[in-house]
């Protein structure tokens, strides 16, 4: 007969195994929110889902042409392309205009966005004309970006494509541009006429910032496919797919275009060897430490996402990438700079309103189907002098707590876009989600693949077929997280009637009507676009700031902080361009919660166009300011 001393010791490892099981099921159980908190907490919001007016005449498509070597994976090819930008594109002083890239035309709208009572002269809905550009139906645009891209003090508009290489829609003459008003420019040059004889890119997003600090705007394409005829069904091969589920460095990778008097000029080499192929679906670029040299997020899909420290310097961009120090107690697959998840969405807000950007990163995270996480990403350093160390040094000091805080799992996320939308001063996220909407579901075989040599995952041969009719998260719907009283977060989409069963790709926000309250809109992957107007009855008070320069264009990297009277700080920025497909308007919006109606404290940065640095305290009361910034920043 066994001792029962004996007997305990070699049971130890199995009872200590099933304490560490235990303890870790209670420590990760998520934040619960009932039915009756989640309908409370719905209360500060509403929105009224208004339909946006489209360019008619055009002929429609449900799924895209495709190289013959993807026609099994044609719904796969065919689910990206829809996007979304918020911004005033017609001068007016209002983000009432909305540039659409739509897959069921392959046309590029800019159209008004349905606010009701406007405040300016209303156009008619107009497509983009490339021509004289050439063109062909190899090619599809995939997003818009709005910005003063030659700093006449108007708004143009970049838009990217598969098949070819970006086009600028220069505003002809610094006028107000509608109809007609825009100049088809080449971003890479060369093609002017006849047909196209340049590279085959195939971008997914762009982001636009002051990368090596000398005052003036450049350009990044992130790319997806390498250049490859995608779009092509007359071609059978010549493409590939990614070579790897989780580390893959065949992609198009990304594209840098630094500003010149004479022009953009592409600067190769900027990226570290090992992440420069990456398949990039999202970029953020956003000044974390406070030196204003934007630093730069790239969600890349199949892994490899990456956290870019900027080391630039005037004339050379120059990036060295951070990872956070491995630990014991964190799978790798949750540390910023080493994840093998998919990347396909970014966006830096304070979530926790220290005064310090933290990050949210959308993956794929479906239950029963490929559940990765989303992060949350907050910054654990001490302060930003702490931070610029640490990042100097090649680590990056951020912790992802999207499970603790009821984040984590969402379905098949997208863009993703923080915003205050009923001011109370916390930041809400609103996530794109879902992927192929059909009948079939295809989520055992993409589960087969998930489990695959790497070995074979690039020839597409070896996927499993995604046709037009199949099914892959396709009931998936928008996501809108709001904080909890227990500190956590809840999605609200459901209450708030946000919940339509059709997939989303890009979230654009902006205050279209000028109220101080910040409306979105949505880009749909083959489904209409939808404009949410924020009707919230009771929302805070809050600062909103068109942070302009001499010409009226917006200073994009302007940091601005907000102290409260309680001593509490929250922060906002003139954003560039953030995401997927999603574009949020130029100016700065920040929730201030229930105020006297006093001035507060505002702290302003920024870098003017001769590359100066400049800080300035100013005394503003809640609502909306134009503040010129030069050598100082003057209210106009």
């Amino acid at each position: 007969m066994t001792h029962p001393r004996i007997w305990l010791i070699k049971q130890a490892p199995g009872v200590v195994a099933l304490a560490l099981m235990v303890g870790t099921f209670y420590a990760v159980q998520l934040p619960e929110t009932s039915a009756a908190d989640q309908r409370k907490l719905a209360e500060n919001f509403a929105f009224e889902p208004k339909s946006i007016s489209m360019p008619s005449g055009f002929p429609q498509q449900t799924n895209r042409k495709v190289n013959k070597a993807y026609e099994n994976i044609d719904a796969w090819i065919s689910s990206v392309g829809a996007g979304v930008a918020m911004n005033d594109i017609d001068g007016d002083g209002l983000d009432n205009d909305l540039c659409i890239t739509d897959p069921r035309t392959d046309q590029v709208a800019v159209t008004p966005a349905p606010v009701g009572d406007r405040k300016s002269k209303t156009y008619k809905p107009f497509v983009l004309d490339p021509a004289p550009l050439p063109m062909n139906k190899t090619m599809a645009p995939m997003g818009c970006t709005p910005a003063d891209y030659n700093e006449d003090g108007a708004t143009d508009l970049l838009v990217y494509y598969w098949g070819r290489t970006p086009v600028l829609f220069l505003a002809k003459g610094g006028e107000m541009a509608m109809d007609g008003g825009f100049e088809p420019v080449e971003l890479v040059p060369g093609n002017r006429d006849g047909t196209y004889k340049g590279p085959q890119w195939n971008s997914n997003t762009s982001a636009v910032a002051d990368f090596d600090g000398d005052g003036h705007n450049d350009i990044l394409i992130g790319n997806y496919f390498p250049d490859s005829p995608v779009l092509d069904p007359s071609k059978d091969g010549g493409v590939t797919m990614n070579s790897s589920l989780s580390h893959a460095q065949n992609g198009g990778g990304s594209h840098f275009f630094r500003w010149t008097e004479e022009g953009y000029k592409e600067q190769k080499n900027v990226l570290p060897d090992d992440i420069d192929k990456g398949w990039t679906l999202a970029a953020s670029a956003n000044d974390v430490d406070g030196d204003q040299r934007p630093e730069l997020y790239l969600g890349h899909d199949f892994g490899t996402s990456a956290m870019l420290y900027n080391t630039s310097r005037p004339g050379k961009i120059g990036f060295a990438e951070v990872k956070s120090v491995h630990s014991g107690t964190v799978p790798k697959s949750k540390e910023m700079g080493r994840s093998s998840f998919k990347g396909m969405g970014i966006d830096f807000g304070d979530l926790d309103n220290d005064g310090r950007y933290d990050a949210f990163v959308s993956n794929i995270t479906t239950s029963f189907g490929i559940q990765e996480s989303n992060f949350a990403f907050f910054d654990d350093s001490s302060g930003k002098a702490d931070l610029r160390a640490k990042l100097r040094r090649g680590e990056a000091p951020y912790t992802d707590r999207s499970a603790s805080l009821g984040l984590a799992w969402s379905g098949w996320g997208w863009d993703v876009k923080f915003g205050d939308f009923d001011n109370n001063g916390d930041l809400e996220i609103a996530q794109a989600t879902g992927f192929v909407k059909g009948k079939t579901n295809r989520w055992p075989q993409l589960q087969e693949l998930a489990t695959a040599n790497d070995a074979l995952v690039s020839n597409p041969l070896w996927w499993p077929n995604v046709r037009e009719g199949d099914d892959l998260a396709g009931d998936q719907t928008l996501r809108f997280f709001s904080k909890t009283g227990e500190g956590g977060y809840a999605n609200l989409a459901q209450e708030l009637g946000l919940d339509v069963p059709i997939p989303t790709r890009g979230v654009a926000t902006g205050d279209a009507d000028g109220d101080g309250k910040l409306d979105m809109a949505i880009a749909r992957q083959w489904g209409e676009p939808v404009f949410y107007s924020n009707t919230s009855k009771q929302p805070g008070d809050y600062l909103g700031l068109h942070l302009v320069d001499a010409k009226g264009s917006p200073v994009v990297g302007a940091q601005a902080r907000v102290t409260l009277p309680d001593g509490g700080t929250r922060i906002g920025r003139v954003d560039g361009g953030s995401g997927h497909s999603g574009r949020r308007s130029s100016d700065v919006h920040i929730g201030l919660g229930k105020q006297t109606g006093d001035p507060l404290q505002v702290q302003l940065t920024w870098r003017d166009r001769g590359g100066q640095v400049h800080n300035q305290d100013l005394q503003l009361s809640p609502g909306w300011h134009t503040l010129q910034l030069g050598a100082e920043a003057k209210e106009k």
